[in-house]
């Protein structure tokens, strides 16, 4: 059982003692470093909080590191983002090693030149270790001046305990642990462990020891790098996992807590940084990405269902289209309502995902999906004579908006400001009853008001556009269409096309644009076939292939939002494909004659009374020939395993700091 101790830390500097909340850096403000405090510093003479041993001192001079001999680690940054001064206004008299005592001089901080360069010289003090051995944390006089080497604040702590090295368990992480251990070349070769946001970072005795390709091959790891002395393997997210999985096995000897610390907080501000949008540009850039992002976090948690009742509804097309079921039967009208519902609904579930994603009310937002695909509004909005309307004398065109994305992501992305207005407005003892209403009937007629009408008459416009080109030229209809098409499907401008495809089959038996449309399909579906191909990770092997086979089926979705949007370059490459089949389909003037498409859909381009012809043998040299091109130039120009890493560390550098 674990001592309970108590540690007396004084003020490492004079000046005005504050509260970490309080600093202007969230990474301490908001307590992610551990427990503390920060001083305002009225000079630059920098003494030591604590007795204990020198544990880090950053290569910028800027941060260092004290462990207590009751196994406090104690992290003392010296200003915010003085790392990019590069050691200039800091003279340090400790090294890692040196023993200290509480009240001694350690640093000597140049105030000035802080301030010239426009950083804040606030001195922070956290506890890196505070979840693992703080009970409670004392201070008071907040806002008022300290001296430096008096006491400010008491730590209540759990004595540190040394662990013995542990066999391998039966953890998530336990064997990724213990292969990462046994080829970067044992625990001899190990002199100590920490990690930044996505890396672990060994101190090896001898890098060559390592096995950089055995490591690289482990699931779980992205890839290896060397800086600053440090053998980094790169993890992704899961890192303070796959840490806590090595030290328990290694022991907590080989920890440094506050170089992880440091290393931490250095690595989130140089990920922030390197993310902010420097001009008009990249401004735009940044927004389009923070976009797809919202987008394909929403869509993750449903991917693999799509997936699946894409699957399935390619499998009712292939059925159907054989005569071997029929679309009255009981049988069809079950199984095509499983394959169906998750796409119908699709707003509803999507309104519950990107409002989590983006801080608004689910449930509020799951609700106004519900009310744009309300069944009497969607049955309005299909008939000409009824899809003009009007609210309170406001002239409205309804739309239907079952399978639709980008509303409903525009939906939740008000609502947090919607709510945040109607909170500031609407008394405390009446919130719970009206703002949820009111804020489902305000994002409701944004949408319905708003966005619908200008969905319209884009969609109708790039329809025209589209329908007039192909009448100029086929190929060249093939080419813009096919390259435009999924691009379209994400805004929901596609839905301007559908009805001139529905006429076409309707009155003239064939439509020409749907053809090209299939086109699109099993381009998506050869882009993440490639990936399927080529890369090493499991998961992403499993939801492209996953993905693949629904697109061939005809449903895009899981390609979309599962891979090609997420990592950009294979959806640009994959379009570039589709434009290039999508010419010449319209060269060969590939005809459709049912409302169904991509390889699954090949008996809508068997001719009525003619059986498997030219139009046949074009679809056949069209879509496989699509296939193909997808499939190389995405294998050659479109996806590298590297895109993995470049999404997993956000740094994609090589780090030297800590």
């Amino acid at each position: 059982m674990n001592n309970q101790i108590l540690i007396s830390l004084v003020a490492p500097v004079d000046g005005k003692l504050m509260q970490l909340s309080q600093v202007k850096d969230p990474v301490f403000s908001q307590g992610l470093m551990g427990q503390g405090f920060a001083i305002e510093p009225t000079n630059g003479n920098i003494v030591s909080p604590v007795s204990g041993t020198v544990t880090l001192v950053s290569e910028t001079k800027h941060a260092f590191g004290i462990k207590t001999k009751d196994g406090a680690d104690i992290l003392i940054h010296l200003g915010i983002d003085t790392v990019e001064l590069k050691g200039q206004p800091f003279t340090v008299s400790i090294k890692q090693g040196d023993q200290v005592t509480a009240g001694q001089e350690v640093v000597k901080m140049d105030l000035k030149m802080v301030t010239d360069a426009g950083k804040q010289k606030t001195v922070i003090l956290a506890i890196t270790n505070s979840n693992d051995i703080l009970k409670q944390f004392m201070t008071s006089n907040f806002d008022q001046d300290v001296k430096a080497g008096t006491t400010v604040a008491v730590a209540s702590v759990n004595q540190a305990q040394e662990k013995q090295p542990a066999k391998v368990g039966s953890g998530k992480y336990d064997q990724l642990a213990a292969d990462i251990v046994k080829n970067v070349g044992g625990t001899d070769n190990i002199n100590s462990l920490i990690h930044c946001i996505t890396r672990l970072r060994f101190y090896l005795k001898d890098d060559n020891k390592a096995n950089d390709q055995a490591i690289e091959n482990l699931d779980g790891v992205i890839s290896v790098a060397k800086a600053g002395g440090q053998y980094q393997v790169v993890i992704g997210q899961a890192v303070t996992d796959v840490y806590d999985a090595v030290i328990a096995q290694i022991g907590t000897q080989y920890a440094n807590n506050s170089a992880t610390a440091e290393a931490v907080a250095q690595t989130t501000k140089e990920a922030n940084k390197a993310n902010e949008p420097k001009d008009f540009w990249a401004k735009i850039k940044s927004g389009l990405s923070n976009f797809i992002g919202v987008l394909t976090a929403s869509m993750i948690p449903i991917i693999g269902i799509l997936a699946g009742s894409g699957i399935l509804k390619g499998i009712l097309a292939a059925l159907t289209g054989f005569k071997v079921l029929s679309t009255t039967s009981g049988t069809y009208a079950i199984l095509n309502a499983v394959g169906d519902a998750t796409f119908y609904f699709l707003p509803v579930i999507l309104g519950f995902t990107a409002a989590r994603k983006l801080g608004s009310d689910p449930i509020v937002l799951a609700i106004v999906g519900g009310i744009i695909i309300y069944p009497n509004l969607v049955a309005l909005a299909g008939k000409a004579s009824t899809a003009s309307t009007t609210f309170l004398g406001i002239p409205t065109t309804l739309v239907s908006y079952t399978s639709s994305v980008f509303p409903i992501i525009v939906a939740a992305w008000l609502g947090k400001y919607v709510e945040k207005f109607l909170k500031k407005v609407i008394p405390l003892y009446l919130r719970s009853v009206f703002i949820p209403i009111i804020e489902a009937l305000v994002l409701s007629l944004v949408i319905i008001i708003g966005v619908g009408p200008i969905i319209t008459v884009l969609s109708k416009g790039l329809s025209n556009g589209l329908v007039a080109i192909y009448s100029f030229s086929p190929t060249l209809s093939g080419l813009v269409l096919g390259g435009v098409y999924q691009t379209m499907v994400i805004f929901g401008l596609h839905w301007g096309l559908i009805p001139i495809i529905i006429n076409d089959i309707a009155t003239n038996g064939h439509s020409y644009i749907n053809a090209i449309v299939s086109i699109t399909m099993v381009a998506q579906g050869g882009a993440v076939l490639a990936v399927f191909l080529k890369t090493k990770d499991k998961k992403l092997k499993e939801v492209s292939l996953a993905a693949a086979v629904s697109a061939f089926c005809g449903v895009t979705e899981p390609a979309l939002y599962g891979v090609n949007l997420k990592y950009k370059r294979i959806f640009v490459v994959a379009s570039i494909a589709s434009a290039l089949g999508g010419a010449l389909t319209g060269f060969l003037r590939v005809n459709n004659y049912a409302l169904s498409g991509a390889l699954i859909g090949f008996p809508a381009f068997i001719t009525p009374g003619v059986g498997i012809g030219s139009n046949f043998y074009g679809y056949l040299i069209s879509h496989y020939g699509t296939l193909l091109i997808s499939v190389v130039l995405v294998y050659l120009f479109g996806f590298t395993d590297k895109m993995l890493a470049k999404k997993a560390d956000p740094m994609n550098m090589n780090i030297k700091t800590a």
